[in-house]
């Protein structure tokens, strides 16, 4: 028989029940935190780090289980080409300087993927080719360099496409095969930097490095739905990366979050004196992008749009016509910019100019390597037509060989057209973008990072698949040619799952601004997510 309560004991349970409610709303330092190495930020495994409940050996492994689950086996993501047998070492030494004098910066004992065109002692640099497969340049790269000192482990290195040019094989290395897009595998990871992206995406490391001659940074970045950086050039060295087109080139850092692709390029930006365009940034250059990261950057700020870049895709005209009305309720004022015609598809200068650099540049690169790895870019041509070569599961992409012979049939850079784009092209480019912009008071330009989403992996048939544009990577040429900033973020998602992505761009040296309003935006919409095919592990997720 249950006891009859009063209704003072009912009144008391009901209050009793209120008040533990009430508790319950209300964070204590009693419940405990939970740790999820997918998607984890710098600043949250810092935080574990200083718990104590992690440790950065423990961390590494943790990316190594990823990686030995997703990358050659599972989904064979394929984004690297090699690993650093010696990270776990490294990863102790790192937890034992951390107990003794502390963190170096918020990198510390935080594991990273270089793409394979960084150089480094310790681990082949390759560009993805077999005919520079084992090479170990005589010295890491600047950049490299300055992560090492930072603490960051080099977990390994990212496939890419060979020496940075697709040539209709995005994510293809001879060297390193295929590499898969992880939102959908028989998607392309975009090019070159494609297994950058792909790996970061995948969670197998906190972030990667990548180089961008003609979007080879910000397009892999938006078909895996991260930030990606393309900073003004002068602003991080490309010393001790393979060149492609040194007119063009930059290098920076891809992640998953605005603010860990801030941390990063902090560390990567700085005066080199084996670069010369980085003698232009003295003063420029910021140790601590983060201090500029606002949620309410936007509040006030002019922003354009431009409408030379729609057309290509239906759902991405629509996700960027949802970021416009995004920008505007954040607080800004969004006008249209119409570039053409004065500044229409720049890609046959871009490939008149790299046609004319690659050899001289390249050889310059090579002259450095030992023995016995080809010295000029005509050795390797002959290489690469080799029979043996030819007929071997490692052939080189067609395409890239013949960009080899085109390269070698240029007269270089005394060529009387390569003179007159660079020294008459270049700067109209400039200056139209600087007038555009001033004319119309604007702090910054959006555009759809490329006009259509990933494509097909090069050997795969999809219907599904669709694109009006000839070239989804146009919008993007603006920011190479002149060599000012563009950074790309997550900007949704197609009714298939595949990532897309915003680009903000605007004048040399505008990190500090583009990272505010990038950071802004990101936090506004909260579009990033991991891809399906690779979830969390045992032993990733736990309390503290």
């Amino acid at each position: 028989m249950k006891q009859k309560l009063t209704w003072w004991q009912i009144a008391k349970q009901g209050l009793t029940y209120l008040f533990m409610l009430g508790l319950s709303t209300f964070p204590s330092e009693a419940v405990a935190e939970t740790f999820r190495l997918r998607e984890a930020t710098i600043a949250e495994i810092n935080q574990a780090f200083e718990k104590n409940a992690l440790t950065s050996e423990q961390l590494v492994q943790l990316y190594l289980n990823r990686i030995e689950a997703y990358d050659d086996q599972g989904p064979k993501i394929n984004g690297l080409i090699s690993i650093n047998n010696n990270a776990l070492k490294e990863a102790r030494e790192l937890d034992q300087e951390r107990q003794q004098k502390g963190p170096r910066s918020p990198l510390h004992g935080i594991p990273i993927i270089l793409k394979d065109n960084y150089d480094t002692t310790d681990l082949p640099t390759t560009g993805g080719s077999v005919l520079l497969e084992g090479s170990l340049p005589p010295d890491d790269a600047f950049t490299v360099k300055k992560l090492r000192e930072a603490g960051a482990i080099i977990l390994g290195k990212a496939n890419m496409s060979e020496f940075a040019e697709s040539y209709g094989r995005l994510g293809y290395s001879s060297l390193g095969g295929l590499t898969r897009n992880p939102y959908k595998l028989t998607r392309d990871p975009s090019g070159s930097s494609g297994g950058s992206g792909a790996v970061i995406a995948a969670n197998f490391a906190v972030l990667a490095t990548g180089s961008d001659t003609s979007g080879s940074i910000r397009g892999p970045a938006a078909v895996a739905g991260l930030v990606g950086i393309k900073p003004t050039q002068g602003l991080v060295s490309r010393d001790g990366i393979i060149p492609l087109t040194l007119s063009f080139d930059s290098a920076g850092p891809m992640a998953r979050t605005v603010t860990d692709a801030a941390i990063a390029l902090g560390v990567m930006a700085g005066v080199d004196p084996n670069d010369y365009r980085t003698l232009e940034s003295v003063g420029k250059t910021y140790k601590d992008y983060t201090q500029f990261l606002n949620k309410k950057a936007l509040k006030g700020a002019r922003i354009g749009v431009a409408i030379d870049f729609r057309g290509g895709n239906p759902e991405v005209d629509a996700a960027t016509d949802a970021a416009v009305a995004k920008l505007r309720e954040l607080g800004a004022t969004v006008e249209s910019v119409d570039f053409s015609p004065k500044l229409e598809n720049l890609w046959p200068f871009m490939e008149e100019v790299t046609e004319a650099e690659f050899e001289p540049q390249i050889d310059s690169y090579l002259k450095n390597l030992q023995l016995p790895f080809p010295d000029t870019l005509r050795e390797m041509y002959s290489m690469s037509l080799s029979n043996p070569l030819v007929n071997s599961e490692q052939a080189l992409n067609p395409g890239r060989v013949g960009g080899f012979g085109e390269s070698l049939k240029h007269p270089e850079l005394a060529d009387t057209e390569y003179l007159y784009i660079l020294h008459f092209e270049f700067p109209r480019v400039r200056q139209e973008i600087l007038s555009i912009m001033n004319a119309q008071n604007l702090d910054a330009i959006i555009w759809p990072t490329m006009t259509c989403p990933a494509g097909p992996l090069y050997n795969v048939e999809d219907p599904t698949y669709q694109c009006a544009s000839n070239d989804p990577y146009i919008p993007g040429y603006l920011a190479n040619v002149s060599g000012f900033p563009g950074i790309s973020v997550a900007m949704g998602f197609t009714e298939q799952g595949l990532p897309l992505g915003l680009t903000f761009f605007g004048k040399p040296y505008s990190e500090p601004t583009l990272l505010g309003f990038a950071y802004a935006y990101e936090q506004a919409t909260q579009f990033r997510r991991p891809p399906t095919t690779t979830p969390a592990l045992p032993g990733e997720n736990f309390d503290y």
